[in-house]
């Protein structure tokens, strides 16, 4: 008995590995490296080019020497608008900040027959336009949606002719200061390089013009008020680092 214990024994001692070894081994899942996402960056200087399209508003009123207005209509004129714009964004966390300056030049143009006088027509023309604003957007990675506002000049010329022929009697040109508000959204399609579209109201008042007569004449003062609405195209360079990598 005592051999055939012994014999058990030493048989069991040597083929329990053998027979561990042929059992399946656990298998175990690699280890994945963490994922790197592309986090794009707002924050820079950057200088780019605008193209749109505008319309401008305009009523004209007559101011007698006792100064009350009296109304003589309006118009609405409409046409291109060719520029660029600089600025500066700085980013904290989804939010975007950021100050910008903007100048086109506008062809505006329009007239109605006055009600005043319907022997003369007024006439007004934009020349061109700039914008100072601030804003502040919020971005989703390399998508931008923000509002601005902030204040706004226009260049004019202000022209009354003869109905009739279209000869020119009474000129003037002004610069109007205003205000401005809009709401763009932008797209970093690479690191430096971002395509906009942005709706702009100027909101410009009113104003009295002193017009240029012929020699002789009596001296013209017309009020006019003045809103534009603009829809540009935007292309921006931004100088600055590379996106910004995130786990």
């Amino acid at each position: 008995m005592r051999k055939i214990v012994l014999t058990a024994a030493a048989f069991a001692a040597f083929a329990g590995p053998a027979f561990a070894a042929d059992l399946p081994q656990r298998a175990y899942a690699p280890v994945k490296a963490p994922v790197m996402a592309a986090v794009y960056d707002w924050t820079g200087f950057y200088i780019g080019g605008n193209g749109g399209y505008g319309t401008s508003r305009n009523c004209w009123g007559v101011v007698p020497a006792g100064g009350v207005v009296v109304p003589d209509g309006c118009h609405s004129q409409s046409g291109g608008v060719l520029g660029g714009q600089v600025g500066y964004r700085w980013q904290a966390g989804q939010f975007v900040f950021g100050l910008e300056g903007q100048g086109d030049w506008a062809s505006m143009r329009s007239s109605h027959v006055s009600i005043a006088n319907p022997l003369l027509t007024d006439s007004s023309k934009v020349t061109s336009l700039g914008l100072f604003t601030g804003q502040i957007g919020y971005a989703w990675n390399a998508a931008l949606l923000y509002l601005k506002g902030g204040a706004a000049v226009t260049n004019n010329n202000l022209l009354q002719a003869t109905t009739f022929g279209g000869v020119g009697l009474n000129y003037a040109t002004s610069t109007r200061w205003g205000g401005a508000i809009g709401v763009g959204f932008e797209y970093g399609f690479t690191p430096n390089w971002s395509a906009a579209i942005e709706y702009d109201r100027l909101i410009m008042g009113d104003a009295n013009n002193s017009f240029s007569v012929p020699a002789g004449a009596a001296a013209v003062v017309n009020r006019v008020s003045q809103d534009v609405d603009l829809i540009t195209v935007r292309v921006n360079y931004k100088f600055g680092g590379p996106v910004v990598a995130a786990y």
